[in-house]
This record gives structure tokens, sequence and C-alpha cells, in this order.
């Protein structure tokens, strides 16, 4: 599985306008880091907001590694920063989550046709405005478990249908992967978060200029680098990587 490509979702959590400013500052990383790894990105999904930033974000990272490096992101990413806004120069706390899925072949997960619905709609951008005068949008629920994909960032229908069907495998996938992660998280620190969602893995403190990863107790400082995506951001992936490599090393001597 480490081999594998991986679907990113960044999704705004508490902190209002500035929740949602760090959530595409958060997307933007990954995608610079995809192109600094010489790896292949492609949007799935955005959902702008008119104030700025983005409610949520997803897209597809393919490449050497991609899983392996990118794993451990998943999980609540905080920032503390005074936000453009604040008069008062107070500081504000606010999170993003992060999920990453491993991308599955169409022979790990077979989708039955007759278990979808499949609708077709226009496109909206931010405020519900339509932006496309064809129905390209697309709608996929998978019936028996409820899942619901949309897709409308592509500019037609077939390729809205195909990145819909790409996430609902990932999501399928994701149901057969949870207990198997379950069981190898129970022994472990640095944790595979699949189902993770609600662990706050890093912090971003714009005014001690630091990334700090708390399950590792790794702290790097150039925040506006690790953002950048280049080489601070992979100094503090292999960090992890690091951290796992051990664990893993210690779990087999103590025969875990």
């Amino acid at each position: 599985m480490d081999d594998s490509g991986i679907i990113i979702e960044v999704s705004a959590g508490v902190g209002g306008q500035e929740a949602m400013l760090f959530t595409e500052d958060l997307f933007q990383m990954y995608k610079a880091h995809a192109s600094y790894n010489g790896w292949d990105f492609e949007l799935l999904s955005c959902s702008p907001t008119e104030i700025g930033g983005v409610r949520q974000a997803s897209g597809t990272i393919t490449g050497h590694n991609v899983y392996r490096k990118l794993k451990f992101e998943a999980g609540v990413h905080r920032v503390q920063r005074i936000p453009k806004t604040e008069r008062a120069g107070r500081i504000h706390t606010s999170t993003s989550t992060v999920v990453i899925l491993p991308t599955p072949s169409e022979i790990q997960i077979e989708i039955n046709p007759i278990d979808l619905r499949i609708e077709t709609k226009r496109a909206s951008g931010a405020g519900g405005q339509n932006v496309n005068k064809t129905e390209s949008a697309v709608r996929v629920t998978h019936i028996p478990t409820g899942i619901i994909i949309d897709s409308q960032t592509q500019r037609s229908q077939i390729q809205n249908r195909s990145a819909a069907m790409t996430m609902l495998r990932a999501k399928l996938y994701e149901r057969q992967l949870k207990n198997q992660i379950k069981e190898i998280n129970t022994t472990r620190k640095l944790q595979v978060g699949l189902a993770l969602r609600s662990e706050k893995i890093r912090t971003f403190n714009f005014p001690q200029d630091r990334v700090t990863d708390h399950r590792i107790g790794l702290t790097v400082h150039n925040i506006q680098g690790v953002l950048d995506g280049d080489s601070n951001l992979a100094n503090l992936l292999k960090g992890l990587e690091e951290f796992d490599r051990n664990e893993r090393i210690n779990s087999i001597i103590i025969g875990k």
C-alpha cells in the first residue's frame, strides 16, 4: 500500500474565515509539495468562499512513494496567528482536518453499477451561482452504503463522473482498511491516520515561527518554508518516517 497514490481531502474546522484561509494554505502546501517531488497532482473538488479561503478541497497525488511519505498527515492541523481582520492584535486559534486515502485500483474495489445512482446538474461557484450552462456537475450515490460524492471541478460530465468514481472507490476502500489500520495503531504511537480525523497532530504557531508535530515532539522553524511545500516540509516528513521506522523495529525486537 505504501507504493499507492492518494486522495487528499482538506476541510475547514473551527475558526470561521481564518479556518477556511488556513485550509487553503494547507491544500496549496500539499500541491506545492507534489510538484517539489515530481508527483502528479489533479484537483478533484474545491469549495471556495466569497470571503476568501476554501471550506473543503480534495485532489489526487500519484507518484513514487506518495502514500509512504504522506500517510501520517491525516488528522487535525491547528494554526495560531493574528488574522488580517484582527484590529486588536489578538492571536486566534483555528483548525483544519486532513484526510489521506490510498487510491485503490478497480481490481481492489469492484463496484456493481446497479448499486449506483448518478445525477447531473449545472456546476455552481462560490455563493451558489451557476457557472456552467450545461449539466457538467455529477453526483454519485452508492446506495448500499449511502456514500454521496459530488464532482464539478472538471469541464465535462465524463471527467466529473470519473473523478467522482475515483473518490467513491477510495471511500469504499477506506471502510475495508479501517479494521486493519486499527489493529496496527493499538501498539504504535505514530498512527496511520484513516479514522483519526479528530486527533490534533500538528500546530502552526506564527508568532513563534514554528511547526510542532505533537505525536513525536518534533519542532521545526520557518513556517512559510513549510507552507511553501519544499525541503522544509520534506524534512518534517522525513522525521516522521524515521520515527515510524524505529517504532516498527522496536516492535519486532520486543515481539509485539
